[in-house]
């Protein structure tokens, strides 16, 4: 606060008026000009309030006392009272504090002037603008995997917009070194941004992986035990009940064919006997069928992705707006 004091004589600031009565009518005007700052960590949520007080110099409490007058309208606001960016609601007039000091108690009056800013001016050109440019950025979560081109240009223009509208808002702000609720909603929205850029290269990443090959095996179709009963004929190894070949198949041995069908007796892979392979017959309740795990095509984890990012984007940013517009606004 900066209080400019008039010179009393030139030109004459001051009335004075002595009645009868004994009492005195001393009128005197005084220039100030106040600068508040308000609490610019919930800033534009706060509600600025300047104080200033009139104390006397010359007589302790003892010899003279102020008081304000008892009226509603002891102070007035002038009509030419210039505020930048915020708008005087009301005030308050009150006796100052009794503390005590070394060089005597003083009457002193203080006056207490509340402000509030318009707020529907920081929701249309800061607020409102974020939210539209940070939903903006989770459109591309709607649109194909590989649509590169218009997926990184909605990312990037997102990102570069909301730079240009932070910084050319922030630059009319005071800098100061605590964490302010601005760098907390600049510093979210970018991080929602950034993020769904990154969700976009971790889906174009995923989708141009080349799939695996899927290997399914029935029962017969299986080409270890297909091609076991003629290695171990090569080596010279006979089994007792050697194992059958598929339908159809006809094997040469030392110009010797053969011909097997599948028996009752076909070694099958069964769940209920753990991994090592066993004899059962087909109809005994084993499984009749081994199928490998498949394993998931890039192009579906990839979509996978996206549809997740639908949900938890829009979801995680709403609940970002409700805490920051709830606490900070509590917080005045």
């Amino acid at each position: 606060m900066h209080g400019d004091f008039k010179d009393p004589l030139i030109p004459v600031h001051f009335a004075l008026r002595i009645y009868r009565n004994g009492t005195v009518n001393y009128l005197m005007r005084r220039h100030l000009i106040l600068s508040c700052q308000g609490r610019l960590n919930i800033f534009p949520f706060d509600d600025p309030q300047c104080s200033f007080a009139i104390e006397s110099i010359s007589y302790e409490q003892t010899a003279i006392t102020y008081v304000w007058k008892n009226d509603e309208a002891t102070l007035r606001k002038s009509p030419s009272l210039t505020t930048l960016n915020a708008y005087l609601i009301r005030n308050q007039t009150i006796a100052c504090p009794i503390k005590a000091s070394w060089r005597g108690n003083y009457s002193c009056l203080k006056v207490d002037l509340i402000f509030t800013r318009d707020r529907a001016f920081y929701f249309t050109t800061v607020f409102i603008p974020g939210i539209i440019l940070v939903t903006s950025s989770f459109i591309t979560f709607w649109l194909e995997w590989n649509a590169v081109p218009a997926r990184v240009m909605i990312g990037v223009t997102t990102m570069l917009n909301f730079f240009t509208t932070s910084n050319g808002f922030r630059s009319t702000l005071p800098v100061v070194s605590n964490l302010t609720a601005m760098n907390v909603w600049d510093g979210v929205c970018m991080c929602f941004i950034y993020a769904s850029l990154l969700e976009f290269v971790c889906v174009n990443y995923v989708g141009r992986k080349r799939p695996l090959h899927n290997v399914v095996y029935r029962p017969g179709e299986n080409p270890v035990t297909q091609r076991l009963p003629a290695v171990l004929s090569r080596i010279g190894i006979i089994l007792a009940s050697p194992l059958p070949l598929s339908q159809g198949e006809k094997k040469r041995e030392g110009g010797n064919q053969t011909s097997s069908s599948n028996g009752p007796n076909e070694i099958i892979s069964c769940t209920n006997c753990g991994p090592n392979p066993c004899t059962h017959t087909a109809n005994n309740g084993c499984a009749a069928e081994v199928r490998k795990k498949e394993p998931p095509h890039p192009i579906r984890v990839a979509k996978t992705i996206d549809v997740i990012a639908r949900i938890t984007f829009p979801i995680a940013y709403f609940f970002f707006l409700t805490f920051f517009f709830i606490h900070y606004k509590g917080a005045t």
